[in-house]
Parts: C-alpha cells; sequence; structure tokens
C-alpha cells in the first residue's frame, strides 16, 4: 500500500500575539520578562534565545504550531526586555539555570520541551543536564559549548573566513592591545561611559551578525547594530567568555549521559563560521540516539531558510513523539 501520509511542515507559522506576558521578580536586582502564546492547555515548549544576552525576537514564536504548543519565551537575566538591561552581577549559568525552574514552577508546568539555538543550546544542555526530570526532550541548533577553543576561534579565528568583519570589528581597539582582544573589549564594555561601551557593543554585535550568514545580510546585520540587542549581546557575552559560563571546561559534554534517554534533534549548518560543525559532531557523537540533520549550504543564523525549515520539521515531529 502507498504511503499517503504528508510529509511534516517546513513553512515558519504565521505570527501570533502572546495571550500572557508578565514579569517575574528573581531577586533584588533582576527583573526577568517572559510571554506565553499558543494554545494555554497545549504542549509546552520552552524557546531558549541566544547570546548569551540576545534576547528573544515576536519570529521566534513562528517556529511553533500556536494551536498544538503552548509556547514560553522570556528574556534571560539582563537580555531584551528583562532589566536592568546588560547587568552583570548574579549573572551566571547556574543563575540562569535557576531561572528557568523558578519560570517553569510559576507557570505551573510540569515538563516541557526545550529548544535552544547557539548560547540557547549551551543553556538547554546546561538545563537539561541539571533537570532532565522536567524535559520531554530537545531541539539544538548551532551548537556551541563555549570551550576556551571555541571563544578562540570566535575572537581571532573567524578573520580566516570573514576578514573584513573581523578588521571592523578590532579597528577600535589599538593595536597593542589586541593579542588580548577579549580582556580589551571586557574593559570597554564594562565601562560605565556609554561613549566608551555602545561603540564597542555595537562593533562586537555587528561582528557576529555579519559572520552569522552564509551570504551577505543587511537585515541581519541591522538587527544586531540596534542598541538594546548590542549593549545585551555584546557585554554579557564578552562576561560569560571572560569566565568560562561559570563551568568546567568539559561538564557539558560530559554529562550528555544525563539526556541520552531523551529525544532529541540536533540542527546545524555545514558552514556555521560562528559555531563550526565540529562541536555538533562532538555531541552527536555523545549522544549518538539524537537526531542529527546537517544541513548543506547554511551558515549559523536560524533563519537561513535550509535551518528554518529543518527547524520547524524538528517541532512537527515532536508532536507525536514521546
Amino acid at each position: 500500500m502507498a504511503d499517503t501520509s504528508c510529509p511534516p511542515r517546513s513553512e515558519l507559522y504565521p505570527l501570533v500575539e502572546p495571550y500572557e506576558t508578565g514579569t517575574l521578580e528573581l531577586d533584588r536586582l533582576h527583573r526577568m520578562f517572559w510571554e506565553q502564546s499558543g494554545n494555554p492547555r497545549g504542549e509546552p515548549v520552552l524557546f531558549l534565545h541566544g547570546g548569551p544576552g540576545a534576547g528573544a525576537a515576536p519570529a521566534h514564536r513562528r517556529f511553533f504550531d500556536p494551536a498544538h504548543y503552548r509556547v514560553v519565551i522570556h528574556d534571560q537575566r539582563g537580555a531584551g526586555r528583562s532589566t536592568p538591561l546588560g547587568e552583570l552581577r548574579d549573572n551566571t549559568t547556574a543563575h540562569l539555570v535557576a531561572d528557568i525552574e523558578r519560570l517553569r514552577e510559576h507557570l505551573g508546568i510540569e515538563r516541557w520541551l526545550v529548544f535552544g539555538g547557539s548560547w540557547g543550546s549551551t543553556l538547554a544542555l546546561a538545563y537539561g543536564e541539571a533537570h532532565p526530570e522536567r524535559c520531554t526532550g530537545f531541539i539544538l541548533r548551532g551548537v556551541f559549548l563555549c570551550r576556551p577553543a571555541e571563544i578562540e576561534w570566535f575572537m581571532h579565528g573567524l578573520r580566516a573566513i570573514f576578514p573584513e568583519a573581523w578588521a571592523k570589528f578590532v579597528e577600535i581597539i589599538p593595536e597593542a592591545e589586541r593579542a588580548e582582544l577579549l580582556a580589551a573589549y571586557h574593559r570597554r564594555l564594562t565601562h560605565p561611559d556609554p561613549g566608551v561601551h555602545m561603540p564597542a557593543a555595537r562593533a562586537w554585535s555587528t561582528y557576529e551578525g555579519a559572520c552569522s550568514t552564509l551570504l551577505p545580510s543587511p537585515d541581519t546585520v541591522a538587527y544586531f547594530a540596534g542598541d538594546t540587542v548590542a549593549l545585551g549581546l555584546a557585554r554579557i557575552e564578552a562576561h560569560y567568555f571572560m569566565n568560562g559560563i561559570f563551568l568546567p571546561e568539559r561538564a557539558l559534554i560530559g554529562n550528555i549521559g544525563r539526556l541520552r534517554k531523551l529525544p532529541c534533534t540536533i540542527v546545524q549548518g555545514r558552514y556555521d563560521a560562528v559555531c563550526p560543525i565540529v562541536t555538533a559532531d562532538e555531541i552527536h557523537r555523545a549522544w549518538p540516539e539524537a537526531d542529527y540533520i546537517v544541513v548543506p549550504g547554511a551558515g549559523h543564523s536560524a533563519w537561513e531558510p535550509g535551518i528554518c525549515a529543518e527547524l520547524v520539521k524538528a517541532v512537527e515531529r515532536f508532536k507525536t513523539r514521546r
């Protein structure tokens, strides 16, 4: 008998508005913005944005069928609509993991599907390894573990592929300081004067945006250049990079065994320059049960057509996957 089943949807869903938004008081300093969209009685899914510090955008709701999923999105500490923007005090991976649990409890959710790209994949692994019993599965894109070699690649290695973008990235740093480029940027990004930290933030963020797509994308670069994205992304990324994301170097990959009984789909652009494929390959070798989809002709961004399509298909497959 012929198979008459339809292939999984691969197109983004139309944009919907949240049915609920709120701000969660985390401590005396931090307030975390969150929203829910889709079906209030649907299958819960948590979207984790990148960066760290980039914040979420309305378009991120479009990966999920609003009739099926209860979509939870939040801006992590210091990012996006959370306050104070760019705040580094009490901002570590452990804090972010605890914030996710606090949000889950606040919303009365027992378990949820965890979806994260780039830094969002890092945080998804950290959260899942801390609380595997609260996860129904994972969708990971552009996998990043923030290990020293990956940070060195971002700060210096990308020059081999994007020399023009790298030249603009380093031009605001005096030549004498470029051997310690991360430290030089960190000093400027944490300077209290906006006249010092904002030019550094825009240079860092536009560099990342320029390297995120396989082909030049002025819209992507313009998004990364916006003040809120630039400050949150650059300052918090530099903070986490300087501190090795506050985890031992092999902590995330070393604890993958805690997740191997849970379903996972990894979507990776073959020519992802920001988070090179070698890391996703290493994760898959440690987690061979995960579905591993390499998208040819794609870079890092979730909005690359091939990556976008595979992410939607992965979310669709999870509707019937238990």
